[in-house]
């Protein structure tokens, strides 16, 4: 019971922490939702370009808050590591084209290279990954035996 409370606790942190991370910096001070998802996946990488709020890279998250929100309902230790799986590879992803367009990340002060929204992003999938590790799940239903049936014996004499 304490553990599925605990690893339900931190999947939701690590939700809420993923759905605020598109509102925080990414690189050299562009926030997240910036970002289009569809870029991602294009032969034209990250451009500089705006994107609508759900057309963002917010929405990924969002689908993996919902995730997680499911899994805490069902107990599901599996639907919490897929949300957790859906936050870390979209930031992989996204860290990943950004160094091609980009040619090179940099970590830096002053809002110049990666910022604190793509830390909370990897934050938040880890954290969603140990819940889901930490969380015991719904417990197995096991048949349980039938008592052993013996043929009905005949009565002794004398009692018929």
């Amino acid at each position: 019971m304490l553990r599925n409370v605990l690893g339900s606790l931190m999947g939701l942190i690590g939700a809420a922490a993923a759905v605020w991370s598109p509102f925080r910096a990414w690189y050299d001070g562009r926030l997240g939702r910036d970002y289009r998802v569809q870029e991602l996946f294009t032969s034209g990488g990250i451009t500089d370009r705006g994107s609508a709020l759900l057309a963002s890279i917010l929405l990924p998250y969002l689908l993996a808050a919902v995730l997680t929100l499911c899994a805490v309902l069902l107990r599901s230790r599996l639907l919490m590591a897929l949300a957790a799986i859906v936050v870390l590879g979209f930031t992989v992803l996204w860290t990943v084209r950004q160094g091609q367009a980009a040619g090179s990340l940099t970590v830096g002060g002053d809002a110049q290279g990666l910022g604190d929204g793509l830390a909370n992003a990897f934050g938040a999938g880890a954290l969603m990954l140990l819940g889901a590790a930490v969380m015991r799940g719904r417990p197995t239903r096991r048949a349980r035996p039938l008592p052993p049936t013996t043929p009905p014996t005949a009565p002794p004499d004398g009692y018929a």
